[in-house]
């Protein structure tokens, strides 16, 4: 009986400890451990002492000591199970809407003419995304910042207007040529690098996947072609060729127009003898290109005489103001130059003419020319203007009669210089290089005598080029 009670008790402690080791308890303190040894083995000898022949019975099972966990394994399940211990990811960057920028006082709309860029491109600050086509200039809408192009919210020949949404830009996304972001270094155990956290499986596995090279950035199409249409007639083979009117051409159509339709305009001409300054241009223009670094030309002879005769005739550098019904005149002379361009005629303006001399003239007016070449001509270059001068002698025009650019008054047209026999002081036939002049004012504000008195200041003064210098 003694020896059935302690087997008993065996059984129950083993029992006990196998369930204890599921739950991954505390393993029992040494004392424990000794306690039982103790009492097992004084058990075991009273029973050999009282039954000496059951000595030779087996041995029980040695006990299972329950596993624990390391440290690692215990900080991994804290971090893993632990909600304020869990990996977050940060929020998304929301994604910017780029409106249609304001493009001068006068500009509400533009169409949009190029879209050089697609979605899902990578740009970067200050690259071209859209170019729109205004009344007056080409506006190439660059990216302020860098990042994806997530949507272009028009197509080519839409009407945008200013302040509305024109496309939409990622600027959470890294450049394709940047590289992936940090992958990390070797690999370690988690009790080799503290406070650690394990990423999900999903996340594990993603993150140990190649990462793929970045796509290469499709080169632009090319700007759409005009519509063209091919309308035969019955008489056989006579083709016509159609083309959009760009929305230059369509505000150029309806100025003048509306020019027409405003001013009284009237056109009064007068010869000029250029002999004299083509002489004195002809002894100086090696210095003065050396010295100022620019040609000389007719334009600032002209430009210099236009404002000297302005400020002697001032009606001709003022203008009508419908709406009051009132004069407006001006005391600076804003003189626009017309300068013909790849997309049509513009008319940048030189600011304070009677403050520039004739290198600063010659200088702003290459300068223009080589902005219109460019199509880089700012709205600013060519807002406002008092007076207009046109030169169609550089195409070989002999003479014509220009359009009042509103809301100006008054316009000069320059022609081309040629080679006639005039009579000069003496009586003589003589062949001298004559240009006609042509200037077309606003009746309603511009009496003749005043157009006249004008124009006339103008010739006298292109003759003899020293009355400009002595200011008569």
């Amino acid at each position: 009986m003694m020896l059935s009670a302690v087997r008993a008790a065996a059984r129950r402690s083993l029992a006990s400890n196998q369930r204890a080791s599921t739950s991954f308890p505390p393993p029992p303190s040494s004392h424990g451990r000794r306690s039982l040894s103790s009492s097992l083995s004084s058990s075991s000898s009273s029973l050999s002492s009282s039954s000496p022949s059951q000595s030779s019975s087996p041995s029980h099972p040695p006990r299972r000591t329950p596993p624990s966990l390391s440290s690692s394994s215990r900080r991994q399940y804290a971090t893993t199970s632990h909600p304020m211990m869990r990996p977050t990811v940060a929020p998304r960057m929301p994604v910017k809407t780029v409106h249609v920028p304001t493009m001068g006082d006068s500009i509400t709309e533009g169409t949009i003419v190029d879209i050089p860029v697609a979605p899902g491109d990578y740009v970067r600050e200050d690259d071209v995304v859209v170019v729109l086509e205004t009344d007056k200039v080409s506006v190439d809408v660059r990216a302020a910042e860098s990042g994806k192009v997530v949507e272009i919210l028009g197509e080519v020949d839409d009407v945008v207007e200013v302040g509305s949404a024109l496309y939409r830009l990622d600027t959470d996304v890294e450049a394709p040529e940047g590289g992936g972001g940090g992958g990390g270094g070797g690999a370690g155990s988690a009790a080799d690098v503290p406070h650690a956290t394990s990423p999900p499986p999903v996340v594990a596995a993603v993150a140990s996947a190649p990462t793929p090279p970045p796509p290469k950035k499709a080169a632009p199409p090319p700007p759409p072609l005009p519509a063209m249409e091919f309308v035969t007639t019955s008489l056989g083979n006579r083709p016509e060729r159609r083309s959009k009117m760009s929305r230059m051409r369509q505000r150029v159509a309806a100025r003048l127009k509306e020019s027409q339709n405003t001013a009284a305009m009237l056109t009064t001409f007068q010869e000029v003898d250029m002999g004299n300054f083509m002489e004195m241009r002809h002894r100086h223009k090696d210095e003065f290109a050396k010295k100022h670094g620019v040609k000389l030309g007719f334009m600032s002879v002209f430009v210099k005489a236009c404002t000297a005769a302005l400020r002697e005739v001032p009606a001709i550098n003022a203008y009508i103001d419908d709406e009051n019904k009132e004069i407006v005149y001006r005391d600076y002379c804003d003189i626009s130059v017309a300068v013909a361009s790849p997309n049509g005629l513009v008319v940048p303006v030189l600011r304070n003419t009677e403050y520039m001399t004739f290198a600063d003239v010659e200088r702003t007016i290459a300068l223009f020319g080589q902005k219109a070449k460019d199509g880089t001509l700012a709205l600013d270059d060519m807002a406002g203007g008092t007076f207009t001068i046109s030169n169609g002698g550089v195409f070989g025009s002999l003479m014509g009669t220009p359009i009042i650019n509103q809301p100006q008054s008054a316009i000069l047209g320059m022609h081309a210089t040629k080679m006639r026999a005039v009579v000069d002081e003496k009586g003589n036939v003589v062949a001298r290089p004559m240009m006609y002049l042509a200037l077309t004012y606003d009746h309603r504000l511009i009496d003749g005598r005043e157009g006249v008195t004008f124009l006339k200041s103008v010739a006298d003064k292109i003759t003899d080029p020293g009355r400009l210098v002595f200011d008569i």
